[in-house]
C-alpha cells in the first residue's frame, strides 16, 4: 500500500509505506495534516489596485455605450427608424446594467479582499 491514503479518523492522512523497519505500521507513526497556509498570500494591495483599475475601465466603457446608445436612439426615434430605434433603447439598458454590474463587482471585490486576512 505504498504512497495511498489512508483510511481511518483523519482521512487527510498520507501513507508512505505499508510497514516500518520495526514491524509497526506506518500509520500510526506518521500523520501529515494538510491544510492551507493563509498567510503565504501576499499582495492583496496589489490586487486591489488592479481589480480597481480594470473595473474603472469597466464603468468608462459603460458610461460611452450609454452615450452612444442614448444617442443613437434619439436620432432613430426622431427619423422614424423604429426598428434602429428599438435597438438602440435595448444597447442603453445593456449598458445600465453592465455599469450596475460592474458596480457591484468592484463592491464585492472589495469585501472579498477586507475578509481576507480575517481568515
Amino acid at each position: 500500500m505504498s504512497g495511498a491514503y489512508a483510511e481511518g479518523p483523519t482521512s487527510n492522512s498520507f501513507v508512505v509505506n505499508d510497514r516500518a523497519p520495526d514491524g509497526m505500521h506506518a500509520r500510526s507513526q506518521i500523520r501529515a495534516d494538510v491544510g492551507p497556509d493563509f498567510g503565504a498570500v501576499r499582495g492583496a494591495g496589489d490586487l486591489g489596485s488592479v481589480v480597481g483599475a480594470l473595473l474603472t475601465y469597466g464603468l468608462i466603457v459603460a458610461v460611452l455605450m450609454l452615450i452612444v446608445s442614448a444617442t443613437t436612439w434619439a436620432i432613430a426615434s426622431s427619423s422614424g427608424s423604429w426598428h434602429t430605434a428599438q435597438k438602440a433603447k435595448l444597447g442603453c439598458l445593456v449598458a445600465i446594467g453592465g455599469a450596475a454590474l460592474t458596480g457591484a463587482a468592484l463592491t464585492w471585490a472589495n469585501w472579498l479582499l477586507d475578509i481576507g486576512p480575517h481568515l
